[in-house]
Parts: structure tokens; sequence; C-alpha cells
């Protein structure tokens, strides 16, 4: 073999080995990125199992605080109808993202019928309240409505905790958009120089009214957080946040866009957007750059 035929063969071995140790990194990043993934939606369908089981328990507890049949059958229904899709979520996959997606749609109708409920039960426990008052006016029937004001004490320290679930504030219809320097749509990653994100405040009458802080998070392929180092308390520990945003909120619905402005190289992949408002993740959505 001459010495020319050495040096192209020689060649050739090198760009071959590079070739494979390419292929070889590419593959260890993506096996990394999807079990990232894997990670966060294993996080996400564990957060909402803990919030159907939550509103199966306040159904249980409700039904011993009222006497009426016809109501108590309703919330049998509905606990019954929680217990189902919770079962329902405990055999789907994390990495099934269209039924959890449903299941997350379900999760937010619960939450609206059991705000509903709880709204309901106040009504009745505030008419009770005023006929105890009415009747504690009264000398042969003072005994009774004492211990009628003590039992409804006990009711409304119970209720005070469904309450605060009712008074949740909802992010619906969230997106998100890369834009390019010239403030257009982008779909590759190399040519963001902008995200912007936007979503609605649903309505809700029974949250106080003023000034909310809502933090919007979003956590790269990577499972980094785009971060300027401020965080937020959620869970009895502190979060990293990406973009806060106060808002007048006054119980009608409401849009709010934010924007953060992309100061470092970013990886194509599937990134996620958190929102939180009140130590509560109110929504959540994900989209995708390509390279």
């Amino acid at each position: 073999m001459d010495k020319k035929t050495k040096i192209i063969l020689g060649v050739v071995a090198l760009i071959a080995a590079l070739v494979i140790g390419f292929l070889l990194y590419t593959m260890r990043q993506q096996t990394l990125e999807s079990k990232q993934m894997l990670e966060l939606a294993e996080m996400d369908k564990l957060e909402m199992e803990n919030e159907y089981e939550q509103f199966a328990m306040q159904y249980n507890e409700m039904k011993t605080q009222i006497n009426n049949d016809s109501l108590v059958a309703q919330l049998e229904m509905e606990q019954k109808r929680t217990e189902e899709l919770l079962e329902e979520l405990r055999r789907v996959k994390s990495s099934d993202a269209a039924e959890i997606m449903r299941l997350k749609k379900e999760l937010a109708t619960l939450r609206e019928v059991l705000r509903s409920y709880v709204l309901q039960i106040d009504s009745l426990n505030r008419m009770n309240e005023a006929l105890t008052q009415e009747n504690s006016n009264l000398k042969t029937q003072n005994e009774q409505a004492r211990q009628h004001i003590s039992n409804l004490s006990t009711e409304n320290e119970s209720l005070s905790d469904k309450v605060a679930i009712a008074s949740q504030l909802d992010a619906t219809g969230i997106y998100a958009v890369g834009h390019n320097k010239k403030g257009k749509a982008a779909k590759q990653i190399k040519d963001v120089k902008k995200f912007v994100i936007g979503f609605t405040i649903a309505r809700n009458v029974t949250t106080s009214t003023g000034i909310r802080s809502l933090y919007v998070r979003i956590t790269t392929p990577t499972g980094d957080v785009l971060s300027k180092g401020g965080t937020f308390a959620y869970e009895n520990r502190q979060l990293e946040y990406s973009i806060r945003k106060d808002i007048e909120y006054t119980g009608e619905e409401q849009s709010v866009t934010v924007y953060w402005d992309v100061a470092e190289a970013l990886s194509a992949g599937n990134y996620r957007v958190d929102i939180f408002a009140d130590g509560q993740n109110i929504g959540t959505t994900h989209f995708t750059f390509d390279k």
C-alpha cells in the first residue's frame, strides 16, 4: 500500500470517528431532554391527582354539613364523578399529552362546579344565621338559638377553607409565541428575540379585588428556568420566576400579555409556561421551537 493510499484511509477513518462521536452525543442529548420532559409531565400529573383528591374530600365534608337530601344526592353524584376522573388520571401515562390535557380541562370544570356548591351552601348558612338571630330574640327559644349559632360557627370555619378554593384565580386561553427582531412570529429558535405570552384571567366574583401579583415561569427544554433572579413563595419553598405582572383585578374577565427579551442562546425543543397567583398554579401550557 503506497503512502497516498494510507493517508486517504487515515482521513476516512478520522471522519468516520467524528461522525460516530457526533451521533452518539446527539442521541445522548435527546435522551436527556426526553427524560427531563417526562419528569415535568409526571410532576404535572401528580399535582392534578392531588387536586382531584382534594375536591373529592371537599364533597364528602360538605355532605356532613347539610340536611337537604336533594343537595346531598347532588354532592354524592359530583363526588362520584370526581373519583372516576381521578381513577382515569391514575391510569393515564404521563407521556399521553392529549389525555392529560383533557383531564386538566375536566379539572377546571370540576373547580367551577365545586365553587357553585360552596356558594350555595354558604347562602343556606347565611339564611340559617339570619333565622338564628331572629329566634335569639324569643325567650322560649334562647337556648336553641345559642346552640344553633355554635353549630354554625363550627361549620363556617370549615367552609372558609372551601371558599379559599373557590376564590382561586384561573388563567385560560394561554398562548406563547416567539418574535424575531422585526416583531414577527419566528418558527426557529435561533431567530427568537422575544417571547410573547398572553392569557385571560377568568371572571370570579368570589375572590377579593385589588392589586394581584402574577408570576410567569418559563422552563426551557433542558429544565432551566429563564429568570433574572426573582423568586416567589409556592408550597413552602421559593421558586424562580421569569416575569412578574401586577394587575388591578376587579373580579371580571381580564386579558394579560407579558414579554421576555431573549438575551442568551436557547435550544430547540419543548418549552413550558406556568402561571402562578396567590401561591397557586393557575395555568400551564407548552410550546415548541425548531432549530
